[in-house]
């Protein structure tokens, strides 16, 4: 199970007490809100992509959306999510938990600037009823992200 995986490498950093498994599913932005009681735009979603041979992550605020300009823009290429299947086996996560955390080798991590607006936030980890509560230096550290990419946008109201 992904969360497994995700504990252990939380262990071996001392902050595996720190990760919080809800009752209730925390597999949507909306649902990720209720149960961490913060708002949607603090749920530190991660979105799945494919880039040429590439799988890649991006982590983003809860109330975003992919700006396909900009995405193509920094990658070259139109953004493409990996189909439900293709995500467990690609990344290591289900959806639902995924995060940019003990993911499969190869895996590129990116961080999206919709985030910094944040002092703390809350990515998933590795299951679909579960969080941890990170300042945005302890994200940017945890994830071995590659770093900060502007691919976002707000949504529409």
């Amino acid at each position: 199970m992904s969360i497994d995986r995700v504990r252990g490498y939380f262990r071996e950093r001392g902050i595996e007490d720190r990760i919080r498994e809800y009752e209730t599913s925390s597999a949507t932005v909306e649902l990720a809100a209720q149960a961490a009681g913060c708002e949607p735009a603090r749920i530190a979603k991660t979105l799945s992509f494919r880039v040429g041979e590439d799988i890649v992550l991006v982590v983003a605020a809860g109330d975003t959306r992919i700006d396909n300009q900009k995405f193509k823009a920094r990658f070259g290429c139109k953004a493409k999510m990996l189909a439900f299947e293709e995500v467990e086996p690609a990344i290591g996560h289900a959806v639902g938990g995924v995060c940019p955390f003990a993911v499969n080798e190869g895996v590129l991590i990116y961080l999206d600037e919709s985030l910094c607006r944040f002092e703390t936030v809350f990515p998933a980890c590795g299951s679909e009823n579960s969080a941890i509560e990170l300042a945005i230096a302890e994200l940017e550290s945890l994830s071995r992200s590659l770093g900060w990419i502007d691919v976002c946008r707000l949504k529409e109201a």
